[in-house]
């Protein structure tokens, strides 16, 4: 009689079938749970004879076995209809996690970094600990020069016996030419971005580290007009195809000539406004012909080799490009301020 009854079962377990999760736990209470098919028989088990018991039990197993098999097979059978797991895009963001933004400085140093790639120039990354030889002695700056004073300068640690031995966070991207017209043979067409350091008091206007992007041209035969050519390219590509470029003497002590160049306004288009001071020009940054004494001290030949360098802010040409007044808003992390630019790329 009980052997019967297992069949019957077993051949309903067979049969078994699902729609949805609902079914299965119907069908998992039906015949697993604790007042299910299978414990009634277990527990009719008791009145079997001594000599059915190893037969009768054997078969008991045999159909709980076969039910929990059954019952996750639908399971699994339900979960890929459920889920539909063929079109599953993987790359997906996860709801509710917003999608985040690139920050501003780093959306205009990648426009700035591809403008000049375009033009042929390699990307380079230098150190951010530098030692004094190559971000201030290897580039014509002299012994008693205000930019090595605590003032101005991070050091790490300093000898005030031996400056050659100091260790600093570097305060410009210049030294980073140092680095590559050491290690590299003209012709030299190179970009080095990244973060510098000065000591400054915190202000809208000022910041204890900023980021630049420094570019070097060395090779034979070129000409301040080659570095004008190329300056006037980037304004346009940046700023717009009408931007006029302007350059200004002035002096740095590793390129000779050396110039300032601005640029015509791009809010008021060169009339004159108040962020532009009513002049119609907006510096953007300094450049100059490399100084001889910098490529001997790279151990290049300055009688057969000329070149040129351009240093500028990234924080500046944000400025420009999206008129932020207060440089501490690129370092406070404000989720608010970075959503802001969510369009900018």
């Amino acid at each position: 009689m009980i052997l019967d009854k297992i069949d019957e079962l077993l051949k309903e377990v067979a049969e078994m079938s699902a729609k949805n999760a609902e079914d299965i736990e119907q069908l998992r209470l039906k015949y697993l749970s604790k007042k299910g098919e299978i414990n009634a028989i277990m527990a009719d088990f008791r009145s079997v004879a001594a000599d059915q018991k190893k037969t009768v039990g054997i078969k008991i197993n045999e159909l709980k076995q076969a039910a929990i098999n059954k019952i996750n097979e639908l399971r699994d059978q339900v979960a890929t209809v459920e889920t539909g797991n063929e079109n599953i895009d993987l790359t997906r963001t996860s709801y509710p996690i917003p999608l985040g933004t690139r920050h501003p400085l780093t959306i205009v140093k990648n426009e700035i970094v591809d403008i000049f790639q375009r033009m042929g120039f390699t990307l380079y990354q230098g150190p951010e600990i530098d030692d004094d030889n190559h971000v201030f002695t290897m580039l014509n700056f002299a012994a008693d020069h205000p930019a090595r004073d605590m003032q101005d300068t991070f050091f790490i640690s300093q000898n005030p016996n031996d400056v050659t031995k100091n260790v600093i966070l570097r305060s410009h991207t210049s030294g980073d030419e140092a680095h590559y017209m050491e290690t590299h043979k003209p012709p030299i067409r190179m970009l080095c971005p990244g973060r510098v350091y000065r000591n400054e008091a915190i202000s809208a206007r000022a910041h204890c580290f900023f980021h630049q992007v420094e570019g070097l041209y060395v090779d034979k035969g070129v000409s301040f007009t080659d570095l004008k050519q190329v300056l006037l390219s980037f304004a346009r590509e940046m700023f717009g195809a009408d931007t006029k470029i302007r350059l200004r003497p002035s002096y740095f002590p590793f390129t000779e000539p050396s110039a300032e160049m601005d640029i015509s306004c791009n809010i008021c288009g060169g009339e004159g406004c108040s962020f532009c001071k009513h002049t119609g020009w907006v510096e953007i940054l300094g450049c100059g012909m490399v100084d001889p004494h910098d490529l001997e001290a790279c151990g290049i030949d300055s009688n057969v080799y000329t070149g040129y360098a351009f240093g500028m802010g990234v924080e500046r040409i944000t400025n420009l490009k999206y008129r932020v007044n207060d440089l501490r808003l690129f370092s406070e992390n404000d989720t608010r301020f970075l959503e802001e630019f969510k369009s900018a790329y």
